[in-house]
């Protein structure tokens, strides 16, 4: 309790919230307003946090009226990244308490809001000037934050993927004959090669092998049910069938292969991972699967390439076309 100002009596006082107009850069605000009522003296008073209160309320306002991010919305870019206020503004070059004024009482101009946006949204950028600038932080920092942006980076990444596949499979959305009755579950075919990768029954596992086997997962079920399970498109490439947008697919987080040096390039090794459940394959799905490893899991590449090659969707297919689901009915399989 304190000494109240109006009436120089100690007593609780009330919280009044008001709206206030104000002129600020020429430009007129509405903004909330908090103030201390005393009811002896029916009068209004605002503290010294209250003034600073009133005046961050105030600007964030004309922030807002003018496309600028609020000192909230700026504070939580840098929280999300559990950076320090000095040490971002070492990230971007910045005067060591830019960040601590934008966050209070100063208001932006147009090219440091634009710099906050793109950190906002660009966590691999946010990689890039910590990577530039790790000499000037300890340790621990350094790894703090990278640790924080390595997670944005791996979701939003993860963001970006899906929508360069499925935009790459827009114009087959009713095309039953290249994606095989099915809508692209991008989910299922994550569960499909995690299933041949886990398997204990699937040898060497290398990029062209597993992209016959999914082409012959999704074939089987065509011709068993009417439907593939992945809704991926195929087109005929000299190794066989190819999914659409294959080079997106597997780079996706949850998908764990390994790069290895041959003489004549890189191979991709699938490998085990963290999923186990395969919630987006039903019983069907997984017996498809099964068949197909039982019939290709410790076959060569060479192998499952010829045994393609023999295949009437193959031979019948242009190359470089699409590989259409109606010859599945000769599957060999």
């Amino acid at each position: 309790m304190n000494i109240c100002p109006c009436c120089m009596e100690e007593h609780e006082s009330r919280i009044n919230r008001v709206k206030e107009t104000n002129l600020f850069k020429d430009v007129m605000v509405e903004y909330e307003a908090e103030y201390h009522y005393c009811e002896k003296s029916d009068e209004t008073y605002a503290d010294e946090s209250q003034l600073i209160k009133n005046d961050i309320s105030m600007k964030n306002a004309y922030r807002e009226m003018i496309g600028l991010l609020n000192s909230n919305q700026i504070s939580n870019i840098r929280s999300k990244y559990s950076i320090s206020q000095s040490d971002l503004c070492l990230l971007l070059g910045w005067g060591q308490k830019t960040i601590t004024r934008y966050e209070s009482h100063q208001v932006q101009d147009i090219a440091h809001d634009t710099i906050l946006r793109k950190l906002d949204n660009d966590p691999e950028w946010f990689i890039e000037l910590l990577n530039n600038s790790k000499s000037k932080l300890s340790e621990d920092s350094y790894i703090k934050y990278l640790n924080s942006a390595s997670v944005l980076f791996e979701k939003d990444h993860d963001i970006y993927l899906r929508r360069v596949i499925l935009s790459k499979y827009a114009r087959y959305i009713n095309n039953s004959d290249a994606n095989g009755n099915k809508k692209l579950s991008i989910d299922a075919v994550i569960d499909m090669i995690s299933y041949f990768g886990n398997s204990t029954k699937v040898t060497n596992l290398f990029l062209v092998k597993l992209m016959k086997m999914l082409w012959y997962a999704d074939a089987l079920s065509y011709k068993e049910y009417g439907h593939s399970i992945s809704g991926l498109i195929y087109r005929s490439l000299p190794m066989g069938a190819v999914p659409i947008a294959y080079e997106s697919i597997i780079d996706l987080s949850d998908i764990s292969y390994e790069e290895i040096e041959f003489g004549d390039g890189t191979g991709y090794k699938f490998k085990p991972n963290k999923i186990k459940k395969y919630k987006y394959l039903t019983n069907e799905d997984k017996e498809i699967l099964e068949r197909i490893i039982q019939t290709f899991g410790k076959v060569s590449r060479e192998e499952i390439v010829q045994t393609m090659h023999k295949e009437t969707a193959y031979k019948n297919t242009n190359p470089n076309k699409v590989i259409l689901f109606k010859y599945a009915k000769d599957l060999s399989i």
